[in-house]
């Protein structure tokens, strides 16, 4: 693979997802000179006497107190660190070593990996003031694999994520933690092992380091990632519901869609249709649709189908009950069985495209925002070494492109979103296990007839629960500032924590996914095995022997000619039928799971298998499934 090349305007999130996972970087060089020229203005100015906020002033509340040539203070604890050490120097060091104050446990190394190269990119915009060889450093460490402990916990948006960065910087200076090849040391050692020696900041270079949003974007960025392969996850998962169902298309119709055309919900729509495509259960008509019934040794005709987990059965209507109905009892033959006498099926089934199709949205936002933040200037104050001017402040001006609230924003968007599609996920997953809504399926998916099994009850409880976590946590943080810095940032974002908690979310919306995926496999075996099983059994039995499965409640003997004729129909009908499947797509999915999870025909532990689901979905191994069909 090659280096991924860095310039300040190009850099893509599918490249840095590409470097987060272990791809290298590389400075374009074409940039570098950019890079030295604004350095080499603020060398200049500082000969100059300037204040400039940052090289020749205090940070934050300090931003008024100027250095001087010499130090006020000696003696133990000041000279003892560096005696050479100019004021602007440790002004610099001291801004890191000071500012890497955060808690928690360590960002995973993709978080770390991410935020080290969203800093070097933004940096190469050339209006920092940092040196090339002190970015040279930090992409070197990047390349060697070093990656700082950054504990998650310490950034408030602004002045960007300050704590966090600082963790990362340190280690550059020789402090700090760090991990290398796997083993977690002192930075100095992480330096020394990679072959790399610590760097001596000059003018700003602290503050280009820390003074930006690289965290808030790395979590999110990564957040989105994750994302967008959970938004083909939820369609699939809904897709082998609906399948699932038996349930119905027109809903999903392109013309349907046409007339309210949010961009999220027409694709949401498109891919389910596609999803679906090829499937003869989506659509059967209700009359073919068998109910479950408790299996019972003399339930079926021959030995085979007697390994047949379930029996099913149709209920009659009476010629007495049709009144009213004539029509419908035309098109349709009169029978109940598993699937409700009704033209639409729930809002869970129904409505995914819009709430699937919203949530496909505010991704897009979020991206969108995302997008301009990877490639945009983030600290301050911004160095503009070619402009005309009648004074420096005209050519470094503090502003407040570090402030995170545009990502802030964003991931709170986000957060909303993700509770609401594993809500509607959960809910589907009830709708399955629910004998009262599942449309003749057994009651928690599993046969039971010995009253001793609860098949996948409590799969809908931990589903409930992870629901139920991800909507306490959808609260958006950003609408909390907390003033800091003495009242000087007297207003933040509080982005780090939304894109925190947006990418763990994210973690366990897939969990909600998985278990919904596992609970449809066992929801379609059965739907189609059973509609499969009535499919058979009237391809070898006469009427007779067929309308043992369905009670009638018959009245005179008339009732009894019609009830034969109308089930011979209903034989015939299904025996003349091919055999009935789900869409192609679904099928390959399902067929993915039973590779690793098979049928739950008796009750047995279930762990390993929802953690087999969840990693199913974890690693993308079910979308990649469907990915060619």
């Amino acid at each position: 693979m090659r280096p991924i090349s860095l310039d300040g305007r190009t850099l893509t999130r599918a490249q840095l997802v590409m470097v987060a996972h272990g791809a290298q970087v590389e400075l374009a060089a074409a940039q570098l000179p950019a890079v030295a020229r604004a350095a080499e203005f603020l060398a200049d100015q500082v000969g100059r006497e300037e204040p400039i906020y940052g090289v020749s002033t205090g940070f934050g509340s300090n931003a008024d107190r100027l250095l001087g040539a010499h130090r006020l203070r000696s003696g133990a604890g000041v000279d003892a660190v560096n005696p050479h050490e100019s004021l602007h120097a440790e002004l610099q060091r001291n801004l890191i070593v000071t500012h890497a104050v955060c808690v928690g446990e360590p960002f995973a190394p993709e978080i770390v990996r991410a935020m080290l190269c969203i800093r070097i990119n933004t940096l190469m915009r050339g209006h920092s003031g940092i040196r090339v060889q002190t970015l040279q450093a930090l992409a070197a460490m990047l390349n060697a694999g070093i990656v700082p402990v950054v504990p998650q916990l310490g950034s408030v948006g602004a002045s960007g994520d300050l704590a966090p960065l600082s963790h990362l910087a340190i280690v550059l200076l020789g402090g700090g933690q760090a991990f290398y090849q796997g083993e977690r040391m002192p930075g100095a050692e992480a330096l020394q092992r990679a072959g790399l020696t610590p760097v001596t900041l000059s003018y700003k270079e602290g503050l280009a380091l820390n003074n930006g949003t690289a965290q808030m974007l790395a979590c999110g960025v990564l957040a989105l990632h994750r994302l967008e392969a959970l938004l083909e996850t939820a369609d699939l998962a809904a897709a082998m519901t609906i399948d699932a169902f038996a349930g119905r298309l027109g809903a999903f119709a392109e013309e349907v869609h046409a007339l309210r055309p949010h961009p999220g919900q027409v694709e949401a729509a498109a891919n389910l249709r596609r999803m679906l495509a090829g499937s003869t259960l989506a659509d059967i008509p209700y009359h073919l649709v068998p109910r479950f019934r408790p299996w019972h040794p003399q339930c079926w005709d021959t030995n085979e189908a007697r390994e047949l987990r379930f029996d099913i059965g149709w209920d009659w209507v009476p010629l007495d009950q049709r009144h009213g109905r004539e029509k419908f009892y035309t098109r349709f033959r009169p029978f109940r069985g598993g699937k409700k006498h009704q033209p639409q099926d729930s809002y869970s089934l129904r409505c995914t495209p819009q709430v699937h199709g919203a949530v496909r949205d505010a991704v897009a936002q979020a991206a969108r925002v995302l997008e301009i933040e990877l490639n945009s200037l983030t600290d301050n104050p911004i160095i503009f070494p070619d402009a005309k001017a009648d004074h420096v402040e005209q050519q470094v001006i503090s502003a407040g492109h570090f402030h995170g609230m545009p990502l802030a924003l964003a991931m709170s968007y986000i957060k909303a979103a993700i509770p609401v599609l594993a809500s509607i996920s959960e809910r589907r997953l009830n709708k399955l296990v629910d004998p009262a809504t599942n449309d003749g399926l057994p009651g928690f998916l599993i046969g039971n007839e010995d009253a001793t099994e609860s098949g996948f009850m409590i799969v809908q409880y931990t589903a409930a629960a992870i629901v139920n976590d991800l909507a306490s946590r959808a609260h958006p943080a950003s609408v909390y500032s907390i003033p800091t810095s003495a009242n000087a940032e007297d207003h933040v974002s509080m982005g780090a924590n939304e894109a925190r908690h947006a990418l763990a979310m994210a973690d366990d919306l897939g969990k909600v996914l998985a278990l919904e995926l596992y609970t449809a496999a066992q929801a379609l075996d059965l739907r189609r095995d059973m509609i499969n099983a009535a499919r058979d059994l009237a391809g070898r039995v006469d009427a007779a022997t067929f309308a043992d499965k369905v009670r009638c409640g018959l009245g005179d003997a008339g009732d009894r000619e019609a009830f034969l004729r109308e089930v011979e129909g209903l034989r015939n009908e299904l025996a003349t039928a091919d055999e009935f499947r789900p869409g192609d797509k679904v099928a390959a999915a399902h067929a993915a799971i039973r590779t690793e999870i098979p049928f739950l025909d008796r009750d047995r532990a279930l762990d390993a298998e929802v953690a087999t689901a969840v990693r199913l979905v974890h690693e993308g191994l079910v979308l990649a499934a469907i990915a060619d069909r």
